[in-house]
């Protein structure tokens, strides 16, 4: 069985000994400044200049998240935990700012940082593993942000990027 499916069924660890429920137990500032874990929580469709030897999704992959609710649901968590770093929430179908958020924010919201990139890939993941409805739900609570937060510096560049992740190309 591929590695990175056993790594999301919690039986194998990633390429530095980590296994899934350890890398969510990590607190905010080891997610921030730790950066081969994303790779492995969201793996994506390109292969990775920051972490070489990271996943990439295949065809058996992405059949094996599209069949199979646990793989899912653990990838769903992945998500929960990198919306909680992002000081964002999942409430009844929305995704909304948590009650942290100002004392957050500055981490990713007021300039363009690798955060940025960082959600990119999670909703590219999202949408490649059976997840976009939450990709989705991602996306617009990103452009909802954006129209109502004064202090928004995320830069135009990124927010095409974050389109053309959703899959909304012009």
């Amino acid at each position: 069985m591929n590695n990175l499916i056993l790594f999301y069924l919690g039986s194998h660890p990633d390429h530095q000994g980590r296994y899934l429920s350890e890398i969510f137990e990590q607190d905010d500032i080891w997610l921030e400044v730790t950066h081969d874990y994303i790779q492995w929580l969201f793996p994506t469709k390109e292969f990775s200049r920051v972490t070489p030897n990271a996943p990439t999704i295949t065809k058996e992959i992405e059949n094996e998240f599209l069949n199979d609710e646990l793989l899912r649901d653990h990838l769903k968590a992945s998500l929960f935990r990198l919306l909680s770093f992002y000081s964002l929430e999942y409430s009844k179908d929305k995704i909304i700012k948590s009650s942290n958020w100002n004392e957050r924010k500055n981490n990713w919201f007021t300039q363009d940082t690798h955060n940025n990139l960082r959600i990119t890939r999670i909703i590219k993941s999202l949408n490649s593993l059976g997840l976009g409805n939450l990709a989705q739900l991602f996306y617009n609570c990103l452009l909802e942000l954006q129209e109502s937060e004064k202090d928004y510096g995320i830069g135009s560049n990124t927010i095409e990027y974050w389109k053309q992740a959703i899959g909304k190309i012009n």
